[in-house]
């Protein structure tokens, strides 16, 4: 399967999109490591219909006016990785949710440090909202695009 990227400016710095023929595959940041998201080779496509979607959609989260992304995703994982971003999904714009809240949503509240170590290996940043989740003790907690990204994607939330 072939990959491209684009990368776009944002609020919280350079994000880079990667698409397959599929849909969506990453929202990568601009220090991630590469360890964080195993790709394959991806080559540039600033064309790439996808890609300029979730450009698109992105702008528009941005600036207040989307709350819900609707692109083709194709997030690269495993099963249970893939469930965890799916219930990501499902965590209304503004809100937050916690590890076991999410592990309990799944079916398994023992499942919290799996939970978190899925939502850590998330590919899809921002639509699949990693940065809602926070600690039990309502701290924010780590997250690729470092805490001040978390912090800022937050505050726009909130005040929208």
């Amino acid at each position: 399967m072939n990959y491209v990227f684009k990368k776009m400016q944002s609020p919280v710095g350079e994000l880079k999109l990667v698409a397959s023929e599929k849909g969506l595959a990453a929202v990568l940041w601009e220090n991630d490591s590469q360890k964080r998201v195993p790709l394959p080779a991806v080559t540039a496509d600033s064309e790439n219909t996808i890609l300029q979607e979730t450009e698109r959609q992105l702008s528009e989260y941005f600036q207040g006016k989307r709350k819900e992304f609707s692109l083709p995703l194709d997030p690269l994982g495993t099963d249970f990785q893939k469930s965890v971003w799916q219930a990501l999904i499902t965590i209304p714009f503004g809100e937050t949710r916690s590890y076991g809240e999410i592990a309990r949503q799944l079916g398994n509240e023992k499942a919290m440090r799996a939970v978190g170590a899925a939502n850590g290996k998330n590919p899809i940043s921002i639509i699949a909202p990693c940065h809602r989740v926070i600690g039990a003790n309502g701290k924010l907690t780590g997250f690729a695009g470092g805490l001040k990204a978390k912090a800022t994607l937050l505050d726009l939330e909130s005040i929208y």
